[in-house]
């Protein structure tokens, strides 16, 4: 095992058997950090770098074990529920050792690149039975550009195809990085309009679109995702603005419609985090329907409906 496998970086989960996350069936390795704020995050467990306390109470059975073992004493009772003040958690993950029960897990583990390569290499029959790969998700993997990179260049020397999914909200440099070894970017588009884009994600979008035209200017494989979230960025504007994207980059494979789906506030409860969307309903078929009849009436070439 050379060096270079012995490299770490942070992941929070390796889902095997995804059919959503590129071509074929792959596994797709979800990287902690990100360097975008989207209010409508799927993955809220992976927008910090740090590992998080996942809890959920209705798993718990009673046996004492955390309250016993945490020395901030931030799990209590409030009546017959078990509550955990997170105000007062350290994180360090003592009251899951003994959780059997699951109610209480640490989220974020620290791995090598052959620690994950070995997992990723466990369905390689059916990657290619099928066309499918390795995909690096989050989070955003760049974040860890030279773990994702390392694990890239060791998946490509196994003979595996390998994807990315990226908001392109990081530095050109290590884009250019992964370059050789990335078969095809998931690339996010969360919104055109530059200020939208601030208040949507907690940064502008020039970054992003800089990055974009340079894996396209390359030659890179390119599949744009459009994550379209009902009165944030389902606008006629924005439409408009990815249409203008599609006539200026004409090398794009195409773009996904990907519809909200309230995931990520089901989650926060769960992980800690701070719900600041709302309550937004799932789209419906027809509205999903009308967005990609404006955008293929705008000449954009939507590939998943």
């Amino acid at each position: 095992m050379n060096e270079t496998q012995q490299l770490t970086g942070r992941i929070f989960e390796i889902q095997r058997f995804s059919v959503h996350d590129g071509p074929g069936i792959r596994t797709t390795v979800f990287m902690k950090g990100c360097t975008l704020r989207c209010l409508w995050c799927h993955n809220p467990e992976g927008i910090d770098s740090g590992k998080v306390l996942s809890f959920l109470p209705d798993r718990c059975i009673g046996c004492g074990y955390c309250f016993r073992t945490c020395k901030r004493n931030a799990h209590k009772m409030h009546g017959d529920h078990h509550v955990l003040d997170r105000t007062a958690c350290a994180v360090c993950g003592s009251c899951t050792e003994e959780c059997y029960s699951r109610a209480l897990e640490l989220v974020g583990r620290d791995v090598t690149v052959a620690d994950v390569l070995k997992e990723v290499l466990r369905d390689k029959p059916f990657y290619e039975t099928s066309g499918g790969g390795m995909t690096l998700s989050g989070g955003e993997p760049l974040m860890q550009a030279e773990f994702s990179a390392e694990l890239l260049h060791a998946a490509k020397l196994a003979g595996l195809h390998c994807a990315i999914e990226t908001c392109g909200h990081v530095t050109q440099e290590k884009f250019m990085r992964i370059m050789a070894d990335v078969d095809l970017f998931l690339y996010d588009i969360k919104e055109t309009n530059p200020a939208r884009h601030h208040e949507l994600t907690g940064a502008t979008n020039e970054q992003v679109l800089d990055n974009l035209r340079f894996v396209h200017d390359a030659g890179a494989a390119v599949l744009v995702r459009l994550p379209i979230i009902p009165g944030l960025n389902d606008r006629e504007d924005h439409f408009q603005g990815i249409a203008s994207l599609a006539t200026r980059l004409p090398k794009l494979l195409g773009f996904e419609v990907m519809p909200y789906h309230p995931l990520g506030t089901s989650k926060h409860f769960r992980f800690g985090t701070k719900d600041t969307l709302g309550a937004i309903a799932s789209p419906t078929p027809t509205m999903i329907d009308a967005w990609v009849g404006t955008l293929r009436g705008l000449g954009v070439n939507i590939v998943n409906a």
